[in-house]
């Protein structure tokens, strides 16, 4: 697990400036040298194939691919985070444990990552839950924390490196990529390019890595805004089913909007024992095929 240096926010914004200014510059150096490595294209070639990681989650069976962008929108207290959890978990676990052992990079905005709740979930399910068990499983699994979405774009450019020399690196988790809209908003002013500057920098950025290094892209997003009466008919041509059942208003930056390939709604639910639990609405963009499922969360995680 790597926490990176530059997540501290207690030195002068100038300072900051510069080391981040260098940060970029060392990390481009180190790029060059890995990108005309002549085992580059084979350590891409090796990424591990996630088809397996949840298949409940998906409409699409052998989904997720590398390429794929999916977003989980809903409001808070809706399952997101537990869901990104259990997808942790599948993907850190042994595969003599049934997991896919693949390392994974979940980038925290929120600042509400809980690695006892991950470690709780991994002794759930796990055979042999050994201590030395349990530090092989973390030890696929990178932290970084962001608390601007400046800091965010330079972390991403700080971490291509990384994705270059870890050919088992194949998820890339962002909780979330929504958390700096309404400070972004207000720091543009009037101006919509420069409420959305950064956000669409960094949504580049994304793309950039998803697709020349073959990863997949979780992110999650808050329900900030009210679906409006003409709603769909404004931000979608055709009404898809799953716009009739979610209230969903798309309000980040276009260049996120059109990089997402599936869109997995959550919301709560109540069953007839009063018993609380969560459901999914899985529409991946590009076709009109939806996939509706419950889920619960116990101890061990997200139970389908």
């Amino acid at each position: 697990m790597i926490f990176f240096p530059f997540v501290l926010s207690n030195v002068s914004t100038a300072v900051y400036q510069r080391q981040s200014l260098f940060l970029v510059y060392l990390c481009s150096f180190f790029l060059f040298f890995q990108l005309f490595s002549p085992n580059l294209l084979a350590r891409l070639e090796g990424r591990s194939s996630l088809k397996n990681l949840e298949p409940c989650l998906f409409a699409e069976e052998g989904s997720p691919v590398h390429g794929d962008v999916i977003e989980f929108h809903g409001p808070e207290g809706t399952g997101k985070t537990e869901m990104l959890y259990h997808l942790i978990a599948r993907c850190i676990m042994p595969k003599s444990g049934g997991g896919l052992e693949v390392e994974v990079m979940f980038i925290d905005t929120d600042y509400h990552f809980d690695m006892l709740r991950v470690v709780t979930i991994l002794e759930n399910r796990m055979a042999q839950r050994t201590e030395e068990m349990i530090k092989q499983c973390l030890g696929r699994l990178f932290l970084v924390n962001c608390n601007s979405s400046t800091q965010l774009l330079l972390t991403l450019y700080s971490l291509e490196t990384m994705f270059c020399t870890h050919p088992s690196l194949c998820l890339l988790i962002l909780d979330s990529i929504s958390a700096f809209y309404w400070i972004d908003r207000s720091n543009g002013g009037e101006s919509l390019n420069l409420q959305e500057m950064n956000l669409k920098k960094c949504a580049n950025f994304l793309e950039k890595l998803v697709r020349e290094h073959h990863l997949a892209l979780f992110a999650t997003t808050q329900t900030l805004m009210q679906k409006s009466t003409n709603s769909a008919e404004s931000f979608f041509p055709l009404k898809l089913q799953h716009e009739t059942d979610t209230d969903y208003r798309p309000y980040l930056c276009k260049s996120w909007q059109q990089m997402v390939t599936h869109r997995i709604f959550f919301s709560k639910q109540c069953s007839s024992d009063n018993s609380k639990g969560f459901t999914v609405i899985s529409c991946p963009l590009k076709r009109n095929h939806v996939v509706k499922r419950s889920f619960s969360v116990a101890e061990c995680g997200v139970q389908f």
